[in-house]
C-alpha cells in the first residue's frame, strides 16, 4: 500500500500533536479523545492522527462513540428535533465504559470491544473482543467526549473546531435534510454550557480546512 501523502502543514500539525502526546504518555495503556463540534471532521482527523501516532510501531486502536448509540426509540423519545434528546439520550455511556474503556485500561489479556451498535441498522453489533500489547493507545472520536459522565477517563484530548458555516455544510452533505435539524446545534449549545470542552481539552485545533488544520492556543482564542 502506498504511503499516505499529507500536505506539509497537516503532517506537521499531526506530528506535533502525536509527539506531544507520546512525550507525556509513552508507556502503558493510554486514551486519547478527539472531541469537537458537529461537522468539524472528527473521525477523519482521528484516523489521520492514529496513523501518525502509530509510526515507529506504537500500537494504536481506533473507536468512535458513534458505534455506541442507543436504539432509535430511546434516542428520539423526546422528538427527532429535540436538542435535549441529542445531548442526553444519544449514547450508551454505561456500555461504552464497560466493554471498551475499562477493559482497555486493564491491559494484559483482557478483551475490549471497539463497536457495539450499528446506527444505520438500528441494531446491536455482534461483539468482537480484541486484545493488544501492554503499551497501546486508544483514540476515540465523537461528540460530547468531555461531558461529566466521561471526565477523568482521558489521558489527553483534542477539541476540534471549525467555522460554523463550513461545519453545517458538512453535516448537510453527510446527513441530508436531517443535518439541518435544530437537534444538533441545540445539543451542542447544551454541551458547551455544561462541559466547557474547549477549556478542558489538552489541545485545540481549527479544522475548517482539513488539509490545513491549525493549532489554536487558549491565549489566542
Amino acid at each position: 500500500m502506498a504511503a499516505t501523502r499529507w500536505t506539509p502543514l497537516k503532517r506537521d500539525v499531526l506530528d506535533s500533536l502525536a509527539d506531544e502526546f507520546t512525550h507525556n504518555y509513552r508507556n502503558g495503556r493510554t486514551l486519547l479523545a478527539v472531541d469537537g463540534i458537529d461537522g468539524a471532521g472528527k473521525r477523519p482527523f482521528a484516523d489521520a492522527l492514529a496513523e501518525r501516532l502509530g509510526r515507529g510501531g506504537h500500537a494504536v486502536f481506533r473507536a468512535s462513540v458513534d458505534r455506541f448509540h442507543k436504539p432509535r426509540a430511546e434516542r428520539y423519545v423526546r422528538g427527532v428535533d429535540s436538542a435535549e434528546g441529542y445531548y442526553y439520550d444519544s449514547f450508551d455511556y454505561e456500555l461504552f465504559r464497560r466493554v471498551l474503556i475499562e477493559p482497555f485500561r486493564l491491559g494484559g489479556s483482557t478483551g475490549f470491544v471497539t463497536e457495539a451498535f450499528d446506527v444505520q441498522r438500528d441494531a446491536q453489533i455482534e461483539m468482537d473482543w480484541k486484545t493488544g500489547p501492554q503499551d497501546a493507545t486508544l483514540i476515540v472520536d465523537g461528540a460530547f467526549l468531555h461531558r461529566p459522565e466521561l471526565r477523568g477517563i482521558w489521558n489527553w484530548s483534542i477539541w476540534l473546531d471549525a467555522d460554523d458555516e463550513v461545519a453545517q455544510q458538512r453535516l448537510f452533505e453527510l446527513d441530508g435534510a436531517a443535518g439541518r435539524s435544530p437537534r444538533y446545534p441545540g445539543g451542542q449549545k447544551l454541551y458547551l454550557a455544561e462541559a466547557d470542552p474547549r477549556r478542558r481539552a489538552s489541545a485545540i485545533v481549527d479544522n475548517t480546512d482539513p488539509d490545513h488544520p491549525r493549532r489554536v492556543f487558549v491565549d489566542a482564542c
